[in-house]
């Protein structure tokens, strides 16, 4: 069998903080900027997402930076660390890009570097990636998520028309952590509080407890994998959503750093399907 070419690594975007905001007691908003976003597009999906690039501590890449020359020159363990985050806002005439950042306290890495952010600071990310929209031809739609899927489901709250019928699920831990969106009249949010309980219970019980309305359901779901498992299920077998008019996957997984998730997600993704297949 001839042998493969080497896969080339991806072309970094370079971009500089030029604003930030504390939108929620645990939501910070960073909008980037500056001339590394001049080639930088996205399509029509509401959940694009970008990898941001972190250098592990004391590491430095030479100028300019170069993805490819990294993965020569660099042991494996000096390559950059990526979190994945949803593109919230990109204005093509300002060329600024809106990410959110769920933080609490020092957890994480991203999170972290988004509460200290200053105007000026850069950082680097490649991307973007996306496979979501709101079909328009849809009977209904049903969005369900926690704070991760968040800005996704915003994204998609606010492309939806008028009229639209819609049941969105979102998951947060209190009150305070509540947003509001520029939606069309008639389209709205369902706020569900934690308040101590469990990662996803409370979307469990809601979309379980849910009378579906009549017609062809389009679905986006994604957040904490447990909870995503569980609806999955739901969804496909008792509810009996094709799988095509699904869109699902664990965002993270409660116990596992975002390292060790993306390591087996693939896998444990697949493995569910079987197992719901059956």
């Amino acid at each position: 069998m001839a042998e493969q070419p080497a896969r080339k690594a991806p072309k970094a975007h370079e971009a500089q903080v030029v604003r930030t905001e504390r939108i929620t007691p645990h939501m910070v908003r960073l909008v980037l900027g500056g001339a590394g976003l001049d080639a930088f597009e996205i399509g029509g999906h509401t959940d694009h997402y970008v990898k941001l690039l972190f250098a592990p501590e004391g590491v430095s890449y030479p100028e300019p930076f170069d993805m490819e020359r990294i993965r020569a020159e660099f042991p494996r363990e000096q390559w950059p660390t990526t979190r994945t985050y949803t593109v919230r806002a990109w204005d093509p005439v300002h060329r600024e890009l809106t990410v959110d950042f769920v933080v609490h306290g020092d957890e994480g890495l991203a999170g972290p570097w988004a509460a200290r952010a200053q105007e000026g600071d850069t950082i680097r990310f490649l991307g973007p990636g996306g496979g979501y929209a709101p079909d328009t031809d849809a009977g209904w739609h049903l969005l369900v998520g926690d704070e991760s899927a968040l800005p996704a489901i915003a994204v998609a709250l606010e492309r939806l028309p008028e009229g639209a019928t819609v049941h969105a699920f979102l998951e947060v831990d209190d009150a305070a952590e509540e947003q509001k969106f520029a939606t069309a009249a008639g389209v709205e949010v369902t706020w569900l509080h934690r308040d101590g309980r469990p990662v996803g219970e409370a979307l469990l019980e809601a979309v379980r407890g849910l009378d579906f309305p009549s017609g062809d359901v389009h679905a986006f779901v994604h957040g904490e994998a447990g909870f995503v498992k569980e609806l999955r299920r739901h969804l496909r077998l008792e509810r009996e959503v094709p799988r095509e008019r699904l869109s699902i996957s664990g965002y993270w997984r409660l116990g596992k750093t975002d390292e060790a998730w993306r390591a087996i997600k693939r896998e444990w993704n697949e493995q569910v399907e079987r197992e719901q297949e059956r």
